[in-house]
């Protein structure tokens, strides 16, 4: 009988994915670093090969357009090495203990934040899809605060569950996006506790979605970190991450909490929502400039290159 995934028969493609996942946990993590290190640059280098990024080279000419055509190549490359060393860090995840994550992650701005967290208060994080956010929440569950976060319900369903372990098992608590309860009312009660929420925000193309000037061009954000900081007037903080090199030919990450969003004095919850949203897309937009290989945005982001027909369904237009 074939193995069922998502309550569907389970093709091929996804039995090889939920394979190709477990084989990393209970491997790659076993392998010498710098060894796992080079497999994952070399993956990346094939994938670029092979023509694959053609949407990150799309993305990194936008938010950078003084580039000429063999910069941006090289560019390209950066990205997807650095995107496929997040799954190798990722992999590599569980052996890290309280002293090693320690020793790969720095923190930058992170004095207001914590200055919050020793009151025992919460407060609400902008990111983007940069750096090693998993790696950030390991690194801020241990010596930081408590966190509590959403990931997108994946498919194959055993790679969601496999992902949804592996998070929760380096202490972060998961509100799945889809498939569960509502997540805005658990993120509510979440700003009760002391602890840090924070919300992969870069892309949305659903009808909450606010439409930002990121980088210069229009772009779709979710608006979920906004309204829920001023829901429940919390502070809320543009996030930032990016690797950097260390000794021995390891990687850590830098973890930068850009300037508290201020909250606007008028206008309707709607207005202040888009204002504190495009505060953070000017944040997150200054930093993807300085380190654009950390941006792993393989998917549409900019208003000219997504569906239209797509976002009419969804009714975000």
């Amino acid at each position: 009988m074939s193995p069922s995934i998502g309550g569907r028969a389970a093709s091929a493609a996804d039995v090889v994915t939920v394979a190709g996942f477990r084989v990393g946990w209970s491997l790659i993590r076993r392998m010498p670093e710098r060894a796992a290190y080079a497999l994952f640059d070399r993956i990346a280098d094939l994938t670029v090969a092979r023509g694959g990024g053609a949407m990150m080279r799309s993305n990194y000419a936008t938010v950078r357009p003084e580039l000429g055509d063999t910069e941006l190549d090289g560019l390209v490359r950066e990205g997807m090495r650095a995107y496929m060393r997040y799954y190798c860090e990722a992999f590599r995840l569980p052996v890290l203990g309280p002293d090693e994550l320690a020793a790969r992650v720095r923190a930058e701005g992170d004095g207001p934040v914590r200055e919050i967290l020793e009151s025992g208060g919460s407060l609400v994080c902008f990111l983007g899809h940069m750096g090693n956010w998993d790696l950030a929440g390991a690194w801020s569950a241990v010596h930081l605060g408590p966190v509590t976060t959403v990931a997108e319900r994946l498919k194959p369903e055993e790679v969601f569950e496999e992902f949804l372990a592996f998070r929760t098992g380096l202490g972060m608590t998961i509100l799945p996006l889809t498939g569960g309860p509502p997540t805005f009312p658990l993120l509510r009660e979440a700003t009760g506790r002391r602890g840090l929420i924070p919300l992969l925000s870069d892309r949305d193309l659903t009808r909450q979605g606010v439409e930002v000037d990121f980088c210069g061009e229009p772009a779709r954000m979710a608006a979920g970190p906004a309204a829920l900081a001023l829901a429940e007037k919390r502070p809320l903080f543009p996030v930032s991450i990016r690797h950097e090199p260390l000794s021995g030919g390891r990687w850590g990450i830098v973890i930068t909490f850009h300037d508290q969003v201020a909250v606007p004095t008028s206008g309707t919850t709607r207005d202040k929502v888009a204002a504190m949203t495009q505060a953070c897309a000017d944040a997150l937009g200054d930093a993807v400039r300085l380190h654009t290989a950390d941006w792993h945005m393989l998917q549409p982001v900019f208003t000219k290159d997504l569906d239209q027909d797509r976002l009419v369904r969804a009714g975000a237009s």
